[in-house]
């Protein structure tokens, strides 16, 4: 978290002293390490954190209510600050690689220069393959790819809820309140279906023809992961490899270096087949991705039997709601007919097909998602 944030909390809490709450600095330090994995210009976030590190007694919430309000919600608010820091920092981070090509003269044109440098590499960078970037820019794609909004697919539900409005009135509600009118329905209450969501699943393809694809897909599951708990996520080569776990550490570096430890036929051979039928055998079977949605990330080169993989993907569309298919050979072509075995083996199955090649095929992706419910 930048220091520019962590002040504002420290005040917050020096502020909460001053009305006369025991908040010691032991008490800042573990707010300050509650709004890390937060949003701290989301003011329920800010509140809850807050109040659940920093508060012990009941009687002690009325005057942080206050205290939070004046700090927080007034005219001259430093939510405005922590929103120019939020901003600052997004810039920094996207532009961290940006090297000016020429050296302008005057402060003006330097600017500008810098300015539509950033602009211009940040939308190239969406676009460039993954297999074509250095080192540095798969860096910069990871920082943007953190910030990827997931909505997870949902589904409705045969139960009900109250509701403020909808097409099913709820008789039973209405009849029971309408008893303390005498009998007389004053007011009409309904019911919708319940919403609930769907689980993802994504199976990875890191054998050694994925090599440049493999590690940025990575990225993405630990993304999605964090948007959802009902995201589980496999890697496969020769063999299948479930790495949900080791996605749940809250630091990315530390969770892909665990997965990546997990996986023995890391950059190995490719049995696709092999790894969709054990899916279905031990996990899908037992309801791992039962009426969710499935995404697989492979090129489609399998050195098993293709009559394997048609069986297991066969199997795995009666078990899930939507299979999406990620290939990188798939590029931009929107007439990208499959070459390889296991790719005609697989796609008769296949509801939709995307590239994932680069990150603006998983921004589609991610808008994607939603629609999948």
């Amino acid at each position: 978290m930048p220091n520019g944030f962590v002040t504002v909390l420290v005040e917050f809490g020096r502020a909460l002293r001053s009305k006369g709450l025991s908040v010691g600095s032991g008490d800042i330090l573990t707010y300050c390490a509650a709004m890390e994995p937060l949003d701290p210009t989301d003011l329920v976030d800010l509140y809850w954190a807050g109040r659940t590190t920093m508060i012990v007694r009941h009687e002690e919430v009325a005057v942080y209510d206050e205290v939070f309000r004046s700090f927080f919600l007034a005219s001259d608010s430093p939510v405005q600050k922590l929103l120019k820091l939020k901003a600052q920092s997004a810039a920094e981070a996207e532009a961290a690689f940006e090297v000016p090509a020429t050296e302008p003269s005057g402060k003006e044109q330097e600017e500008e220069a810098l300015l539509g440098l950033m602009a211009s590499n940040v939308e190239s960078l969406k676009h460039r393959s993954f297999g074509e970037c250095t080192d540095e820019e798969l860096a910069a794609i990871r920082r943007i790819m953190a910030r990827i909004k997931f909505t997870p697919p949902k589904r409705r539900t045969r139960r009900t809820r109250t509701a403020g409005e909808g097409r099913r009135p709820d008789m039973r509600r209405t009849i029971r309140e309408s008893l303390r009118t005498h009998g007389e329905m004053v007011d009409l209450y309904w019911r919708q279906r319940r919403v609930r969501l769907r689980p993802l699943t994504l199976i990875l393809d890191v054998s050694g023809s994925m090599s440049d694809y493999s590690r940025a897909l990575l990225q993405f599951a630990y993304s999605a992961k964090r948007a959802s708990q009902k995201v589980e996520v496999f890697c496969f080569g020769t063999r299948l490899t479930q790495v949900t776990k080791p996605l749940q550490t809250r630091k990315p570096d530390e969770a892909l270096a665990r997965a990546a430890e997990l996986v023995v036929d890391w950059e190995g051979g490719t049995r696709i087949g092999d790894s969709i039928d054990k899916f279905v055998r031990k996990w899908g079977r037992r309801g791992a991705c039962r009426g969710g949605v499935v995404v697989i990330c492979s090129d489609g080169l399998d050195r098993g039997d293709p009559e394997l993989l048609s069986d297991a993907m066969e199997r795995l569309s009666r078990l899930c709601h939507n299979i999406v298919w990620m290939n990188p050979h798939k590029g931009n072509n929107a007439d990208y007919q499959p070459q390889t075995v296991g790719m005609m083996a697989a796609q008769p199955h296949i509801d939709v097909l995307l590239s994932g090649h680069d990150l603006s095929s998983l921004e589609e992706f991610a808008t994607l998602l939603p629609k999948l419910g």
